[in-house]
């Protein structure tokens, strides 16, 4: 199921939790052509033209990420190669904490939502997503699991931006 930033909006505020603008975008609707502020705290979405670095990024049930901790360079290009090694549905969603939660707090509603949006992918058991993100901001950020009790299980990590 795919929702709407409008229908997000709606559901989050009649089910008394906050409406998490920094990552509930027009990206849960299906799709769209522009950047909307996902994730602004530490970048946007990497040029597909500039060089980039990659990162590779294994998910499994045990949930873990590996690597559980990633430094990069303010300005650096990433390119996050995320494989889910498990047999359930994992994502990857970059952003600081809070916004995870919050977001996380609609997710246990909406399990079956998908993302759509630059700073996240959603990966199916045996395949393997894209992520590619330009780091502006300097600071500590987070990406976690953001599919139903994963990211209290443990299912995070941390980004260190120099």
């Amino acid at each position: 199921m795919k929702i709407t930033t409008l229908a997000l909006a709606a559901l989050a505020l009649t089910s008394g939790l906050p409406a998490a603008p920094a990552l509930a975008g027009p990206g849960h609707g299906g799709g769209h052509s522009h950047y909307d502020g996902h994730a602004a705290a530490l970048g946007e979405p990497g040029d597909p033209k500039a060089k980039a670095r990659t990162v590779n990024v294994v998910m499994t049930d045990e949930m873990r990420f590996t690597p559980g901790t990633v430094t990069v360079k303010r300005g650096e290009t990433i390119r996050f190669i995320v494989k889910n090694d498990g047999q359930l549905r994992h994502e990857m969603t970059l952003g600081t904490m809070d916004e995870l939660t919050e977001h996380a707090k609609v997710m246990e509603q909406h399990p079956d939502m998908e993302h759509d949006d630059p700073n996240a992918v959603t990966v199916e058991p045996g395949e393997t997503k894209t992520i590619l993100w330009k780091f502006t901001k300097a600071g500590s950020f987070d990406y976690g699991c953001l599919v139903p009790g994963h990211m209290p299980a443990g299912m995070k990590g941390r980004i260190t931006v120099r």
